[in-house]
């Protein structure tokens, strides 16, 4: 059965007559039902009822009514209300202003407004560069989707994307301090977005590109990176790279092989996989076979997609044909960023002893992590419900925090790769084992790290 998440945590409301139960019988329907119960209060007693709140995590949607359904069959029991906790978190949006700067009276508003701040203007006027010094330009990120690949939604639009796109200016403030801002973008034609992205820039010290569909997001962000002073960095790329090299990175540690050695197996040729096979071959990694939705990708599957004919001109030195299950056959690596459910415990059986399996399709890997346990000698996933999870959190609050304290706008593979190896060294010998091969993202000591060589790997003469 799948796990129960807090991503579907509901809280009832019941009314239970005195005299047909208690409180513990509501308990263990939940339990009955395969909810995981968090919280149960007893909100309210009068002459003749209980008034009784239940918090517990369900697996998806349809389990919250089947608990619902579960305590409504008590004897003496009624459901007043349901609450959905994840909608309540979101109600108002997630994130807000907070001037820095107090407003108490009229001297604080002559100097924060007019007529002060026009001597800032002109100043920003007569020399540009200012406006990283005296604005909120040096520590701000826009978040730019157009909401056409939101998570595991598909092409859901900007309005809908917007979610998610709070979540991560969240993230950018809670991890690293970074003032982010999401734009979410009414249009998927690339023009009119480079267009809007550019005459934007000036409020902005960097650029975070999330959720666009491949082959647009690449053509995005090399215009962009070309027109603008700014760092721009697409996060489900880029992001997600440098996360894997670094769980790869220290996996590899432990099963005692080289990058140079290992065969790695891919699944999935788009945003990510495209930026994962870039990242790894510039780490050494030599032997890489990536397949698509028709197996191991082929000349003609790229097409007039000149980056999957990058990917045909980069991968399979072996010539391997064949399915997903024929290329992982004695592979010692295999990296899904794909779909649901492609392999079974069995295919993972077929790989190379002390394999390693990256299954990152999410919410549903691409194999059951239970399954490839029985046969991998380390297994992650992009869930936070199974031990080594793949997290871009622990790349993209460090990585803009270090670009933009460095004050560079090129996003290198220099300091890609510096920014994974920090990730991977701040599990330390002692601490790496076959269920812990990369940090928590609340490890205080990530974001530092990642910061601090990002920015010597940015920086000039460094």
């Amino acid at each position: 059965m799948a796990a129960t998440s807090p991503g579907y945590s509901i809280t009832v409301r019941a009314h239970m007559k005195k005299g047909s139960g208690g409180a513990a019988d509501i308990a263990s329907a939940v339990s009955a039902a395969g909810g995981a119960l968090t919280a149960l209060d007893v909100g309210g007693s009068t002459a003749t009822e209980l008034v009784v709140d239940v918090s517990c995590d369900a697996i998806d949607g349809a389990h919250a009514d089947r608990i619902c359904d579960a305590i409504s069959a008590l004897p003496g029991v009624a459901i007043h209300k349901v609450s959905d906790r994840t909608f309540l978190l979101h109600l108002g949006g997630k994130i807000e202003v907070t001037p820095k700067v107090p407003l108490k009276h009229r001297d604080d508003l002559s100097r924060a407004y007019t007529p002060g701040v026009a001597r800032v203007c002109r100043a920003i006027a007569d020399n540009l560069d200012d406006a990283r010094r005296l604005t909120i330009k040096r520590n701000t990120v826009a978040v730019v989707t157009d909401g056409s690949a939101v998570l595991g939604l598909g092409n859901i639009g900007p309005a809908a994307a917007l979610p998610v796109m709070e979540g991560k200016a969240a993230l950018f403030k809670q991890f690293a301090g970074v003032d982010a801002w999401p734009v979410c973008i009414e249009s998927q034609d690339v023009d009119t977005i480079v267009e809007i992205v550019r005459n934007l820039s000036s409020v902005y010290g960097g650029i975070n590109l999330e959720d666009i569909a491949a082959p647009r997001c690449f053509e995005i962000e090399r215009r962009l990176r070309d027109l603008l002073d700014i760092p721009v960095f697409h996060d489900d790329q880029h992001g997600t790279a440098i996360v894997v090299l670094a769980a790869l990175t220290n996996a590899l540690r432990i099963v005692g092989k080289s990058p140079q050695q290992v065969r790695v197996v891919l699944s999935g040729v788009g945003a990510a996989g495209h930026a994962i096979v870039r990242l790894l071959r510039t780490q050494g990694f030599e032997d890489i076979v990536a397949c698509g939705r028709r197996g191991v990708l082929r000349p003609e599957d790229a097409g007039t997609d000149e980056f999957r004919r990058w990917i045909v001109e980069h991968t399979n030195p072996r010539g391997v044909q064949g399915s997903l299950v024929d290329a992982l056959r004695d592979a010692d690596v295999f990296i899904g960023v794909s779909a649901p459910d492609l392999l079974t415990g069995e295919h993972i059986a077929t790989m190379a002893p002390d394999a390693v399996v990256f299954a990152l399709a999410n919410p549903v890997p691409e194999v059951d992590p239970f399954a490839a346990a029985a046969h991998a000698a380390i297994v992650a996933t992009g869930r936070s419900d199974f031990p080594n999870q793949i997290n871009n959190v622990l790349a993209f609050p460090g990585f803009f925090r270090g670009m933009l304290d460095s004050g560079s706008h090129e996003v290198t593979d220099r300091a890609m790769l510096a920014a994974a190896t920090a990730i991977a060294n701040c599990v330390s010998p002692d601490q790496l084992a076959h269920d812990f091969i990369v940090p928590s993202v609340f490890d205080a000591q990530v974001v530092p790290a990642v910061a601090e060589a990002v920015r010597k790997a940015s920086a000039p003469n460094e």
